[in-house]
């Protein structure tokens, strides 16, 4: 089994998620790896 390559955007879009919106970086890459997809969840009302 090899590694998956990411494109570059997706790479920046996790690490956006967990340095401006402060979410733990499991969390981000949990999400990230079972959807693999930029439509995370909406930020929460403050």
């Amino acid at each position: 089994m090899s590694n998956p390559r990411y494109p570059e955007e997706f790479k920046i879009e996790a690490v956006k998620q967990v340095t401006e919106r402060g979410l733990p970086v499991a969390e981000v890459a949990t999400y990230f790896g079972n959807f693999g997809s930029f439509n995370f969840p909406p930020e929460p009302h403050k």
